[in-house]
């Protein structure tokens, strides 16, 4: 090893605990609704101030419910994530099926149909026979 150089320690990589403005996931579901609301983005600090709806409500009280091992269904893609909800399995419906999310803590504050897309990207293949001028002379095989 060449003179003034120190050798490299092994760091170990730890992964890093998720914090929210500075608190963590067990600090955050122990907040009551108006402080959680004060830490949380501006959207979802005016569906809180705003209140609820009633299906809204509805779907957090089944979420308050224990979990089974089924995911619970819903409609609801209104809903905020709340740190109650991390490591629940929930399907959202994206208007043809319901797809399965696994709420994780970086989710907090976001809203359920944001994990649910409702448009999906159409890959288009080239023109079929017919469609330009030209094609009309191609052989078909």
């Amino acid at each position: 090893m060449p003179k003034g150089r120190k050798a490299k320690k092994a760091e170990v990589r730890r992964k890093r605990e998720f914090t929210l403005r500075g608190l963590t996931l067990p600090a955050l579901q122990g907040l009551p609704l108006p402080e959680l609301a004060k830490v949380l983005p501006a959207r979802a600090r005016r569906s809180i101030r705003r209140g609820f709806t009633e299906e809204t409500r509805r779907f957090l009280e089944r979420m308050a419910e224990p979990a089974g091992e089924k995911p619970l269904r819903t409609h609801c893609r209104d809903a905020l994530v709340l740190p109650g909800h991390v490591g629940r399995r929930v399907a959202v419906y994206n208007g043809k099926e319901f797809k399965e999310v696994e709420v994780r803590p970086e989710m907090i504050g976001h809203f359920y149909g944001e994990f649910s897309l409702t448009r999906r990207f159409e890959k288009h293949s080239g023109p079929g026979v017919g469609a330009t001028r030209s094609s009309k002379f191609m052989p078909l095989k």
